[in-house]
């Protein structure tokens, strides 16, 4: 947490300071009132000559309570600004690790660690971190307290005050475990229910959604038996913690009534420690209480951080180079290992690609096409060979170039582009949000999406268009940033043979305006009007030694 919210020290540090504040006035007011009714039953002490005593007394109460207050606004600010920042590095690491990484991760999975998992922090932030807080400094304030007014009360509560953080912990392990359980068949449910409403409509034209049914009800009775057992053991821990303070209090009032007895303790010494023996057990035990709120989220966050450690590191502009103005780009013997394949895809690829040309990639599924332009995006990174960009004068490995700053030369047509909820001229501008209305439409034009008009309404995920649509709203895209390198996977999927000609005249025209355009192709067409193709079926298969 330290590591990934730098607020949480400077929080941390704050509650440290009110924790002191508040062991003082929890020993101040303990001390009034000791002294207060040891004088009215010792002294014959009345209301008028206690005015002081009950003046400071409600001083310390007001302060108590404003040292809460501030604790708490302090804890919630701290937990707004840790849950913004995580949310933050989150989806800029999501973005970071790719469109390899995201086929992979569950989006049910991920969109409730983004939005639930991180607000569950609440619990931590708000409720268990100033308790545990509290939890140390208030019980050492008191115990050296009684220590110095009662040694025999002393050594009571230094025996028994480790008993609850003992039980706490024994119970804690169960708690994380069940608490795991239950985050992970919320994130099953979580993604299980989107992809029944993802694709509710072809259910609903095969008659499949009633089927679905059972699946969701089989899923959300898992997610209620890991809730109930949560709650369960948290209800049995409360009653543990609670019984081994009651018995350490008890204990501690024995010793008392002894010393009391026999005469070793006077009244006020005795109250002293009778008023403070609860106060050195109550943070200890909401310490407990708290962290079975704060466990979900700690869950929570604990899967934040795996994502963020997922993959290797991204380069940045600290420790990077600049990213020239790319002229030429070489892969010069390209391998691309996977964890889940048997032969590296693609394997020792050479090639080269210039402002100006084409450069056609085709080759049968799984040889290594969309895993090149991952490479050339930054988000994969090559087991062999290399990747080289000349530009200014200079020529740069890659791996060297500040990663973002390259991205800002090239665009890129993904094979499974993303709309959003909006229209189409709101999901071409995502790439240039203040793009001139003609230049838009300029846009769309050359993207061959003159039968669909820049105001349509886009759904979520391009719904009401067809995927044909789809495909060249975000070819419009691509295209309005007027970046040099254009990097398009299939470009003319799902379009007929008009269309296509159009969108490949339209790349012609900017390969002969000085962009370099690498196109992967399993048409004929495309491949024909390429200057170059690069047939990744025929790279010899070797593994690098």
């Amino acid at each position: 947490m330290l590591r990934y919210a730098r607020r949480t020290a400077v929080h941390i540090g704050v509650l440290a300071g009110l924790g002191t504040v508040a062991a003082i006035l929890v020993i101040a007011q303990a001390q009034l009132l000791a002294g207060a009714i040891s004088g009215v039953f010792l002294h014959g002490l009345r209301l008028a000559q206690l005015a002081g005593t009950v003046t400071v007394l409600g001083l310390v109460l007001a302060g108590r309570a404003l040292v809460a207050w501030a604790t708490e606004s302090s804890s919630y600010r701290a937990s707004a600004a840790v849950k913004s920042a995580l949310r933050r590095r989150l989806m800029a690491r999501a973005v970071e690790l790719g469109p390899r990484w995201l086929n992979e991760e569950q989006t049910g999975r991920l969109m409730a660690l983004a939005t639930s998992g991180i607000d569950a922090l609440d619990g931590y932030f708000a409720a268990y971190l100033p308790q545990l807080v509290l939890g140390v400094v208030v019980p050492l304030a008191v115990l050296a307290r009684v220590c110095w007014a009662d040694p025999l009360a002393g050594v009571t509560l230094a025996l028994t005050l480790p008993l609850i953080p003992l039980f706490g912990a024994l119970v804690g392990r169960a708690t994380a475990a069940h608490t795991r359980r239950r985050w992970l068949a919320l994130a099953q449910l979580s993604h299980h229910f989107l992809d029944v409403v993802a694709g509710l409509p072809t259910l609903k034209i095969f008659g499949r959604a009633r089927a679905q049914e059972e699946s969701i009800k089989r899923v959300t009775g898992e997610y209620r038996k890991a809730t109930t057992g949560t709650l369960r053991i948290a209800f049995l821990s409360s009653l543990v913690l609670e019984l081994a303070a009651t018995l350490s209090v008890a204990l501690v009032a024995v010793g008392v009534g002894l010393g009391l007895v026999y005469g070793h303790l006077d009244l006020r010494t005795g109250l002293l420690v009778l008023l403070l023996a609860p106060e050195a057990y109550a943070p200890l035990r909401q310490v407990a209480a708290q962290y079975h709120a704060s466990a979900h989220g700690l869950a929570a966050a604990g899967e934040v951080f795996a994502v963020l450690e997922a993959g290797e590191p991204i380069s940045s502009s600290a420790c990077s180079a600049a990213a020239p103005d790319p002229v030429l780009i070489r892969v010069e013997d390209l391998t691309v290992t996977h964890a889940d394949r048997a032969h590296p895809a693609p394997s020792a690829l050479t090639l080269t690609l210039g402002r100006g040309e084409i450069v056609a990639l085709t080759g049968p599924s799984g040889a290594g096409k969309s895993t090149l332009l991952a490479v050339l995006l930054g988000f994969a990174q090559p087991s062999a060979g290399r990747v080289m960009v000349e530009g200014g004068g200079q020529a740069l490995d890659l791996r060297d170039i500040d990663v973002h700053a390259w991205r800002r030369h090239v665009a890129w047509l993904p094979q499974d582009p993303t709309l959003f909820g909006g229209t189409v001229a709101s999901n071409i501008r995502l790439g240039w949000p203040d793009a001139p209305d003609d230049v838009v439409a300029a846009a769309a034009q050359d993207a061959a999406l003159g039968d669909v008009a820049l105001d349509t309404p886009v759904g979520e995920r391009g719904v009401g268009l067809s995927a044909g649509q789809r495909r060249r709203v975000a070819l419009a895209r691509a295209l309005l940033t007027g970046r040099p390198v254009l990097l398009l996977d299939e470009p003319t999927a799902g379009i007929d043979a008009a269309t296509e000609a159009h969108i490949l005249a339209t790349l012609r025209e900017l390969a002969a305006g000085g962009r370099a355009v690498l196109v992967v192709a399993h048409k004929p067409a495309v491949a024909a009007a390429a200057d170059r193709v690069v047939d990744l079926g025929r790279v010899p298969e070797r593994v690098p030694v």
